[in-house]
């Protein structure tokens, strides 16, 4: 265990230390109706606790390059809209895309995974995601069709204390 006597600012607390030993591997798929948000946390925290998950480290993947992983509020269903509005701005169907062979979504979708990203990582404290009060994991659509995406979700530190 570090020495955490000469810890100069108090409020740098050290949580946990020692080795990783316990990994857990799952997935779960979301049907998605086209564009927007749709929060899997609960899903990630089902895959943790049937994981034995303790202490760690949880990271998320969403194995497709139009769809995009973030964590964001979840207590404002307005910030979702406007999430996908700024999204839609930055990169918009018109700007003139070469690869449009999928529709005038596709490379739009490509950029918007690029910018938000394929997967996240969030510390795990006691078999729980260590999220703040007003954050969720969310899967973002950016296709405007249905479709059914995979997600991967590996888990890797202690097991959960019996009991």
């Amino acid at each position: 265990m570090p020495d955490m006597s000469r810890q100069a600012d108090p409020s740098v607390e050290l949580l946990v230390a020692g080795p990783a030993d316990h990994q857990a591997v799952g997935r779960f798929s979301v049907a998605t109706r086209g564009p927007g948000l749709h929060d899997v946390t609960r899903e990630v925290a089902t895959l943790l606790e049937a994981g034995g998950a303790g202490d760690g480290l949880a990271t998320l993947f969403v194995r497709h390059t139009s769809a995009s992983l973030t964590i964001q509020e979840n207590a404002s269903p307005e910030v979702l809209h406007d999430l996908v509005d700024a999204l839609d701005r930055l990169a918009p169907r018109d700007a003139g895309w070469r690869h449009d062979v999928e529709g005038p979504d596709d490379m739009p979708a490509h950029v918007k995974t690029m910018l938000t990203g394929a997967s996240v990582s969030v510390p795990v404290l006691g078999g729980r995601l260590a999220l703040g009060t007003w954050q969720a994991i969310y899967l973002v659509e950016h296709r405007d069709r249905p479709h059914r995406r995979d997600l991967v979700l590996h888990f890797a530190g202690s097991a959960s204390e019996p009991g």
